[in-house]
């Protein structure tokens, strides 16, 4: 190729490359119909995005009054059950005070009955020795009883030719001289044996052998012999009157039936040989 074909195709392309006026127009209308485009893309974007804030925030808003309503509720039903743990906790409260006082009366009742369990063990305890005591006691009255029937039996045997009673009413220094009369006197009770067996026959109040005619206040037997056990009915002798000087049996039904009495007074006398 020669320098003018070159020359020529360069001229060509350059002509092609330059842009003409109304090429020029052409393309600026293209760039303002895509700047146009472009802004209606913004806006609708921008109206996009307003829509997606509000749904969003309607969404935040009612999600939000809908915590709020859930909240209210939760806070109701916490409140409620608040308020029934309470009303629980005071009622185990006093449960629990009544409880514990009750306790208390149940440890003092104890307390009591613990003592009184002891008194009783200490009164058992007494009892039984007291018991024994008493056994000692029966046992040895016993004995002493039927020693006393013994010797009971001997003296009525004897008795039946020893003692006798007169059969008239007469003074003690009458019936005394009866006594005598018949080969005795008026009886002699020194023994508790003898006190019982001549209360054991005697129907009738009778005299005895006893006197403080001479020395009052020292009462003494028919054969002189002081007094030294007597069978005392309950506060005699008193000597009423101050001139009680003699001394009566009684069939009182207990060992002690004597009384003292005026010596004018008219009794049987039993008699002793």
């Amino acid at each position: 190729m020669d320098l003018e074909d070159i020359y020529e195709n360069v001229e060509n392309d350059d002509i092609k490359d330059t842009p003409t006026p109304q090429t020029q127009n052409h393309r600026q209308d293209e760039g303002n119909a895509e700047k146009c485009r472009g802004s209606r893309c913004l806006v609708l974007m921008a109206v996009c995005l307003g829509l997606i804030c509000v749904l969003l925030l309607v969404s935040i808003t009612l999600q939000h009054i809908s915590n709020t309503a859930e909240r209210e509720s939760l806070f109701k039903s916490y409140k409620n059950t608040v308020e029934e743990l309470n009303q629980t906790i005071s009622s185990l409260q006093h449960n629990y005070t009544d409880l514990m006082s009750e306790k208390d009366l149940l440890k003092n009742s104890l307390n009591s009955l613990s003592q009184k369990k002891l008194e009783l063990e200490t009164r058992v305890v007494n009892l039984t020795a007291e018991n024994s005591q008493l056994q000692g006691r029966f046992d040895s009255l016993s004995q002493k009883k039927t020693e006393l029937q013994t010797e009971l039996r001997k003296l009525y045997e004897q008795g039946k030719d020893r003692f006798s009673i007169s059969s008239e009413l007469k003074s003690w220094s009458e019936s005394r001289q009866y006594c005598r009369d018949h080969g005795g006197d008026l009886a002699i009770i020194n023994t508790e044996e003898k006190q019982m067996f001549l209360s054991s026959f005697i129907k009738d109040r009778v005299w005895i052998g006893l006197t403080d005619i001479e020395n009052e206040g020292s009462m003494k037997w028919v054969d002189n012999s002081p007094l030294n056990e007597g069978f005392w009915y309950e506060y005699e002798p008193n000597n009423a009157g101050g001139d009680e000087d003699c001394v009566e049996l009684m069939p009182s039904g207990t060992i002690q039936s004597w009384n003292d009495l005026k010596c004018s007074e008219k009794r049987k006398g039993i008699c002793e040989k």
